[in-house]
């Protein structure tokens, strides 16, 4: 973002006109924003020589919001955008910000910077940067942008500053922050295992699992909930290494019509899988609740906490379907058009591979599990972003907040053998000393997403 107008010419009008608002711009907009453009940053600032236009303006991701008076002129505008011509990853970048003079400057400015932010975390973005004429790096802080590091643009000089996204980091600090306080002394997982996706039986080569569904879910959603209570569960056994024998279910519903339509959707899932129901306990006239543990054998549980520094990060994650009807951009669901024979192989791909360490993808998402994986091995974490598989068309804002169905997010050292399909595994990331994950980016800049400890629950 190059440019505030009359705050970069020292111009103030004595009563500047009140914009009215700020839009996306329609093709009369874009024309009046490109005058503006050439008014400023060519004719009257001097920064380029004939036109300011490059390929962003070509590019038909780009974004332009416009501020409009009351008369519906255009007094300011911004561009966005992906920041290379290649892949969208969620780096996103501002520009070519500019304010009429005579229109309040530091207000129309703030009021397109701010709008320009929204838009971008709202596209998905995980980072956004914006180079602003160093003039303007206070207004930019008093909008919560940080600094990066001094830069020179046309011979002016710029700083190349950040604005914070916290999506990855609330999403971990709301579903998992507070374990750790909550647990203490209790050791869910036993030693070697706490905080495990499942508890292996002392004494025996069972392995247990237990996950509920949140209720409004059950609510909207009772079938879809209920195939997702078996999903989540087998899918905590497959990162154990586990091969599941059995479920038992804990159904709360207001009346036996509502308990047959979770029944349902848990029936076919499990049928789906070949994994029966061996019990459980269904209670009428309660609000709406749902629960089931899943049991599963393995002679060699691998632990969640078994990575070391050097260690490179794999995610095999299964990218076909679609988001979930009422749950873009927060619930993938390749699982339901999957067959039985591919639902099983994905079961086994992490006990096929044996990594050194495995965790399913929680409601942490991506980022949080590695960073729950990365603490319970005593390390931090870093992902290469370009590298994560995700589905086309699916923003990397929301695949890595998401619940993606399966998804596995492995250690190992360096070589280790992928996990077998029919999911699509890459290498994305490493473990390294330390604490909290890091998102690395194509311009190898790498940005905080976690800054410690997701669980607080320590090394297992």
């Amino acid at each position: 973002m190059t440019a505030l107008g009359e705050v970069l010419l020292g111009g103030r009008s004595a009563a500047p006109e009140v914009f009215h608002h700020v839009e996306p711009a329609d093709d009369a907009g874009l024309r009046e924003y490109h005058v503006l453009r050439k008014a400023v940053f060519v004719e009257r600032q001097g920064l380029f020589a004939g036109h300011d236009l490059d390929w962003r303006d070509e590019d038909s991701r780009t974004v332009v919001l416009v501020a409009r008076n009351q008369a519906g002129e255009v007094v300011g505008g911004v561009r966005l955008g992906p920041a290379t011509p290649a892949e969208d990853v969620g780096w996103w970048v501002g520009g070519r910000l500019v304010v009429r003079p005579g229109q309040g400057a530091v207000g129309v400015g703030s009021a397109l910077v701010n709008a320009a932010c929204a838009h971008a975390e709202g596209a998905g973005a995980l980072r956004f940067d914006a180079t602003v004429q160093a003039v303007n790096e206070r207004l930019f802080h008093r909008l919560g942008w940080r600094s990066v590091r001094p830069t020179t643009v046309a011979g002016t000089d710029h700083v190349l500053m950040r604005r914070p996204i916290g999506r990855v980091a609330a999403l971990a600090d709301a579903t998992k922050r507070r374990l750790g306080a909550l647990l203490a002394g209790l050791a869910p997982g036993g030693a070697g295992f706490v905080g495990d996706d499942g508890a292996p039986v002392p004494g025996s080569d069972l392995v247990a699992a237990c996950d509920a569904i949140v209720p409004a879910m059950v609510e909207r959603d009772p079938e879809w909930a209920g195939w997702c209570a078996v999903l989540v569960n087998l899918n905590d056994l497959a990162a154990m290494g586990a091969e599941p024998v059995g479920l038992l279910d804990a159904v709360g519903a207001r009346d036996a019509s509502f308990a047959h339509r979770v029944l349902s959707g848990l029936r076919k899932a499990a049928a789906a899988y070949g994994v029966p129901v061996l019990g459980g306990h269904t209670q009428f006239g309660v609000p709406a609740a749902l629960s089931v543990t899943a049991l599963g054998r393995t002679s060699y549980p691998i632990p969640g906490g078994g990575g070391r520094p050097g260690h490179r990060v794999r995610l095999t994650a299964d990218t076909v379907g679609r988001w979930r009807p009422g749950y873009a951009g927060r619930q993938w669901d390749s699982t339901t058009s999957r067959t039985g024979p591919e639902l099983r192989a994905l079961l086994g791909a992490v006990a096929a591979a044996r990594p050194a360490a495995a965790k399913d993808v929680s409601m942490a998402g991506v980022v949080g599990t590695l960073g729950m994986l990365a603490e319970a091995s005593g390390c931090a974490a870093v992902l290469d972003v370009a590298a994560v598989p995700r589905p086309a068309g699916a923003a990397m804002g929301d695949w890595l907040t998401c619940f993606p169905g399966f998804a596995m997010l492995t250690a190992d050292h360096p070589g280790a053998p992928a996990l077998p399909g029919p999911a699509v595994s890459a290498e994305c990331g490493e473990l390294t000393e330390g604490s909290g994950v890091g998102l690395r980016w194509p311009d190898g800049e790498i940005t905080e997403a976690i800054a410690g400890p997701v669980t607080g629950m320590g090394k297992a």
